[in-house]
């Protein structure tokens, strides 16, 4: 199966301050990457490749293969924001075989303006772009910094992981517009609630 650049909509998040992080955000509340559309409509948005990057070569072998960085990358997150002390060596195993390739060559190209705008050298590879996601995730784990400002997302049965870059690094919710506002809202109804009681 092979398609051409994705533009179908899809209710993805890009809001989490790293491009693993939004890749873990993919399985909230169901499977997000659950078709080459998808995915491609994924490496997209999250700036992997830029706009208008034909994708024509994905297949529907590609989505296993980001299921299983994906798995990895939060088998390690989350054993951190836990406090877990096993290794998990397979995980960090993998994650450092898929961050071996050359992530995709970027190229300046005149726009038809005359500016400079962002291409890439040639169709990118299933495992150059698996390549700069696992990059970024082994950047993520191994900046104390980066490390420091993961958070879990305080809303109810929320799995969502992001960098807190707030000012005073506050931030409860992994969206205000989402989690906070059900944590607003829940919070109004219990008060009205315990007034009506």
């Amino acid at each position: 199966m092979t398609l051409g650049t994705a533009t179908v909509p899809y209710e993805l998040r890009f809001d989490a301050g790293r491009i693993c992080l939004d890749l873990l955000a993919t399985t909230h509340p169901g499977e997000r990457l659950d078709s080459p559309p998808a995915l491609c409509a994924w490496i997209t948005g999250s700036g992997l490749v830029p706009p208008g990057t034909a994708l024509t070569h994905t297949d529907a072998s590609w989505a296993p293969r980001f299921h299983g960085l994906r798995d990895d990358v939060g088998k390690l997150v989350r054993a951190h924001l836990a406090g877990d002390a096993r290794p998990h060596d397979l995980a960090l195993a993998r994650l450092n075989d898929l961050a071996r390739p050359a992530p995709p060559a970027p190229r300046a190209v005149r726009d038809t303006d005359g500016t400079l705008v962002r291409a890439l050298a040639g169709p990118p590879e299933c495992a150059a772009l698996l390549a700069a996601v696992a990059r970024d995730a082994l950047d993520l784990l191994t900046d104390p910094v980066a490390r420091a400002a993961l958070r879990q997302c305080a809303g109810d049965n929320c799995p969502i992981v992001y960098l807190d870059t707030s000012r005073g690094r506050r931030r409860r919710w992994c969206s205000s517009e989402v989690c906070g506002n059900r944590e607003r809202v829940a919070r109004h109804r219990r008060r009205a609630a315990l007034a009506r009681a």
